[in-house]
């Protein structure tokens, strides 16, 4: 009876229950809600399935994170492996080189005056900055929070890990892809409340064909030009327009399928769940990850607002032949920023179509992103 009375009590205090505390519980109910939100409302699922897991599993089971250092054993958890690489910048970078190889740049380079929505809608990553300095961060960690801004994840991700503020980058990356995830419900409110229904009306003209010569030379030449001036951005403008050169060139269609397919999906798989996984309660649950969410979303909304009123702005310029709501999309999150112009434009007036002149501010808004985080990285002396 001893033996079984003892080997019960082993079982017993190997369980989770024995450890979980009131924060592992609310950071579980949380975990719970994001896969509710995933999965029955279709918010943004390839990021917050995965996010939510790495979430749910870390606060079962905090040893899944645990470093080589603090294991008895000298093992690092398995999670804590997918974490290094997000520390040492490689998984925001092949994000990136996926996003290239899947998107069009055609909208960009057909109306070039689109770099200036995108980066106008970067004005919320400066606002982020000086509400966190206010806030009491450091210069650094504002810097890394001030990117959750642009609704830029692996962006963010990159900044936090360059920057060395990995006690805050699991709070800065849950942030911003959560607004990501948010962007149809955070977005409209401000769009119609800058725009008059008869701004939101307006229909622009088509756009120009952009030829196969334009393609091919556009990410070439962006890379040289921006990571000539700012070669910090090279890891992730770089993979960019490297993904971009596999899509139009045309020569590499195995590159250019894995990128956009099998190598993205792997890379959301690690990312999301080592993401995840860095909430723990005792992480996660503290007044910094507070300020820092109410700080992510004034930054947001600052973008959104910021993108719109300089797309009024051109709207007067142009007597007209600029949608105001095609600013809004400034903001990096792809392409559901500017899937939500076009919603928004469409209520207004169901025979419009804005979702093309969108993708053009969509794309300038992650180059801009990244040209700021380079110039974050520049002030403070990262290479």
């Amino acid at each position: 009876m001893e033996y079984i009375s003892n080997t019960l009590g082993n079982l017993v205090e190997q369980t989770a229950f024995m450890n979980l505390t009131v924060g592992n519980l609310i950071m579980i109910g949380v975990a719970c809600i994001f896969l509710y939100l995933a999965i029955r409302h279709g918010f943004e699922p390839l990021l917050l399935v995965p996010i939510a897991f790495g979430m749910l599993l870390v606060n079962i089971y905090p040893d899944i994170m645990i470093s080589p250092e603090e294991a008895s054993n000298g093992t690092g958890g398995l999670l804590y492996y997918f974490y290094v690489l997000d520390e040492w910048s490689i998984l925001p970078s092949l994000i990136f080189l996926g996003v290239g190889a899947m998107t069009d740049f055609g909208p960009l380079i057909a109306n070039p005056k689109s770099f200036l929505l995108g980066a106008a809608a970067q004005f919320g990553i400066f606002a982020a900055y000086l509400g966190a300095m206010a806030m009491g961060f450091s210069d650094r960690a504002a810097a890394a929070i001030s990117i959750i801004g642009g609704a830029d994840g692996p962006t963010s991700i990159f900044l936090a890990g360059k920057l060395e503020q990995t006690a805050i980058l699991g709070p800065i990356a849950v942030a911003a892809y959560s607004y990501m995830s948010l962007v149809p419900i955070i977005q409209p409110p401000i769009m119609k409340l800058l725009t008059t229904k008869e701004e939101r009306q307006i229909k622009m003209e088509q756009l120009r064909p952009v030829s196969k010569l334009e393609r091919i030379l556009f990410p070439i030449i962006i890379t040289i030009v921006v990571c000539v001036i700012l070669p910090t951005t090279a890891p992730l403008v770089g993979m960019l327009m490297l993904g971009n050169l596999f899509k139009e060139s045309g020569v590499v269609r195995q590159l250019t399928d894995t990128a956009a397919n099998v190598l993205m999906y792997i890379v959301v798989i690690l990312l999301g769940t080592s993401v995840g996984a860095t909430t723990s309660a005792e992480a996660f649950l503290n007044m910094d990850t507070i300020k820092i969410v109410i700080l992510g979303l004034i930054a947001f909304a600052f973008g959104t607002a910021a993108g719109v009123l300089f797309g009024k702005l051109m709207c007067w310029v142009t007597k007209g032949k600029v949608n105001p709501l095609i600013g809004s999309a400034g903001v990096s999150a792809v392409p559901m920023a500017a899937r939500v112009s076009q919603k928004v434009g469409s209520e207004a007036d169901p025979t419009n179509f804005l979702l093309m002149h969108a993708m053009g501010p969509n794309v300038a808004g992650v180059i801009g992103t990244a040209v700021v985080a380079g110039t974050f990285m520049a002030i403070f002396g990262v290479k």
